[in-house]
């Protein structure tokens, strides 16, 4: 039976969503064990007040908890007794297989280099995101973990989506595209140039990916440092609700009866699902010598129940293993 250790009090909605998320994914799957990490009292009330009576979640005591504004070295640093360093330390001793988090991304980023470190040949642990095309999802990364990297970095950070797209996204033979203000090799910043080198000569990589291009799909993976990344997906995740806020102010939509309002409102709803980070859960810190993921820091109950079955994905596809070999 898989263990999956949770962060019961990471993220904005501390202890419920993570409680809740942790009950719906163990009801479905009673093959899965959950281990919820946190202040032992507040989460055994928070499973006792949601009428959970299974057993195949657990609690294990962690009486710290770092919040979504501390600094996150202080806080790896100081707080030993955090759920997310009794969780990740939990994991190194694999005593659970992998370790789920919606709490301060940098913080479990810091802890997992430090508790879990590096697979063997990683210059540069990363983090990414799936985004929405045309084509359905695609991968991006990096996405705020690494803001200035050497251009053998981005090559490794496409190395790395490209195994985590082809497990977790089913993406047969994805492609590379490497995020710059140009398609012509000579643009952009010189990591960015030294990087397009070093690709060049890829079956699978299209070569250089404006902007515009993002959500027509026209790469698998989509390879950048993380100022850059962490831009692209805030951007992208304001656009579902800018859209509605426009629609709402709309003269001609004010226009419409109710029946043609709503019905205009629940086309876009669906249209705009792909932005839905929830039906994605959490994503892998990719290179870390372990199965650490972090989740919005928003996360619904079913963001928490879906970065666990993401886990369960890269456990049993063995993520990391082929990351390795493709490194090596």
């Amino acid at each position: 039976m898989l263990k999956i250790a949770i962060d019961a009090v990471g993220g904005d909605h501390y202890p419920q969503h993570p409680v809740k998320g942790a009950i719906e994914a163990a009801t479905e799957r009673p093959d899965l064990q959950m281990i919820l990490v946190g202040p032992e009292r507040m989460v055994s009330e928070e499973v006792e007040k949601q009428g959970f009576n299974g057993d195949n979640i657990h609690i294990v005591d962690a009486p710290e908890i770092i919040g979504m504004d501390e600094s996150p070295a202080a806080a790896v640093k100081t707080k030993r007794h955090s759920s997310i360093a009794i969780g990740l330390g939990m994991h190194a001793q694999k005593k659970c297989d992998a370790f789920v988090s919606a709490g301060n991304t940098g913080a479990l980023l810091a802890a997992s280099m430090f508790i879990l470190g590096k697979l063997e040949g990683v210059m540069r642990p990363t983090i990414g995101s799936t985004y929405p095309s045309i084509e359905g999802n695609k991968f991006m990364l990096d996405v705020g973990a690494n803001i200035e990297v050497k251009p053998e970095a981005l090559v490794q950070f496409g190395i790395m989506g490209k195994v985590f797209v082809e497990n977790l996204l089913e993406i047969k033979n994805p492609r590379l595209g490497l995020m710059n203000v140009g398609e012509e090799e000579e643009k952009g910043r010189e990591t960015v140039r030294l990087a397009y080198q070093l690709l060049k000569d890829r079956s699978d990589f299209v070569g250089n990916i404006e902007g515009r291009d993002v959500m027509q799909g026209k790469a698998d993976v989509y390879i950048c440092d993380g100022f850059v990344g962490n831009l692209l997906l805030k951007l992208g995740e304001s656009i579902p609700s800018n859209i509605f806020h426009i629609l709402k102010i709309s003269d001609r939509v004010k226009g419409l009866d109710k029946e043609e309002a709503e019905l205009i409102f629940s086309v876009l709803k669906d249209v705009m699902q792909p932005f839905d980070y929830q039906l994605v859960g959490g994503v892998p810190f990719l290179g870390v010598n372990g199965v650490s993921l972090v989740g919005h820091g928003g996360s619904t109950p079913l963001a928490i129940k879906n970065s666990v079955y993401s886990a369960e994905k890269m456990i049993k596809t063995k993520v990391n293993r082929q990351i390795e070999e493709a490194l090596n």
